[in-house]
């Protein structure tokens, strides 16, 4: 009975981080656009710092809660769990051409930041100096993505805000979602650190554990969701992007601001550092490389992806 309660709270912190996530990103957007901030600097700057909310805050409050192995395990496996199960279906349902130039800055970003990762794994922590290292990264891949955005979308000097934008029914219900959403993801994030914390010690597996699977495909839910909706409306680029995109700030987001915020270096496990950094690595190496050198992705790299993650998985859980 305790087993099947603690499971039932940790779907519903699941359940909670990514929909408040939603609600959020929404009404955040909203607000932005209200006050006047140009669209591009939106899309390029705030979603993609609020879609990430949900891996953030999870991590984030299980470093301050002495649960290390769960805040690591949370934000290498989305990495792993993005590129190995998410951008693996994409590629096998839907490969393609592509413009090597679109995709080439994000994709040397997220191998530096995973490369910088493996160094940490070597070191056994992920101490002041690599967080800022990391940060750098972030900053450039928000810079890169002003400036693309500013590549394709000609802004107006002279824009007009919409009516509909200020309308009282607007502004209640941005209003709600901003404050629904913004409970629904501490809510939901306190539900998933404690329960998964609970349910490691009920099965007997540890956090990492947990934290690599479990959490870490948990709070990829809108990565994948997203993914899905690319595939159906054949979009593979949008896909990509997205999950480059999530990639990049869970490795040089999450876990610099897990250190800073929780005040110490976060120690990174022996196991960790032999199992997860090198798998984030590979996964990142299968899914980039071949197709920067001859500008296409290949079915066969998302069959290749996805043995390597359920590898991996078992590999897990069985160590």
């Amino acid at each position: 009975m305790e087993l099947a309660i603690t499971v039932f709270l940790f779907i519903a912190g699941v359940i909670f981080v990514v929909k408040g996530g939603d609600y959020f990103v929404d009404a955040a957007s909203w607000i932005a656009e209200v006050s006047g901030i140009p669209k591009l600097i939106i899309g390029a700057t705030i979603v993609s710092v609020a879609t990430t909310l949900p891996e953030m805050l999870v991590s984030v409050m299980a470093a301050t809660q002495g649960k290390v192995d769960m805040s690591i395990g949370n934000a290498i496996g989305s990495v792993t769990a993005n590129i190995g199960l998410i951008m693996a279906i994409a590629l096998i349902s839907m490969p393609g051409i592509i413009r090597r130039g679109d995709y080439l800055l994000k994709s040397v970003l997220m191998l530096a930041a995973s490369a910088i990762t493996v160094a940490c794994g070597f070191l056994g922590e992920v101490n002041l100096m690599f967080s800022f290292v990391l940060l750098a990264i972030f900053l450039m891949f928000l810079w890169e993505n002003i400036s693309a955005a500013k590549q394709t979308l000609t802004l107006k000097a002279s824009e007009q805000k919409d009516s509909a934008l200020t309308d009282k029914n607007t502004v209640i219900i941005n209003t709600i979602k901003f404050f629904v959403g913004a409970v629904g993801i501490v809510w939901g994030a306190d539900l998933l650190v404690d329960n998964g914390s609970e349910l490691a010690r009920l099965v007997g597996v540890s956090e990492r554990i947990i934290g690599v699977t479990l959490v870490a495909v948990g709070t990829s839910l809108p990565e994948l969701i997203t993914t899905v909706t690319a595939i159906a409306k054949k979009q593979s680029a949008l896909s990509v992007g997205n999950i480059l995109g999530a990639n990049i700030m869970d490795l040089t987001l999450i876990m610099p601001l897990s250190a800073l915020i929780s005040g110490q270096s976060l120690p990174i496990s022996a196991t960790s550092a032999r199992i997860d950094l090198p798998a984030c690595l590979i996964v990142g190496l299968i899914a980039i490389v071949p197709a920067m050198t001859r500008s296409k992705f290949s079915r066969w790299q998302g069959f290749c992806l996805l043995t390597v993650y359920t590898a991996y998985v078992i590999c897990t859980c069985v160590i």
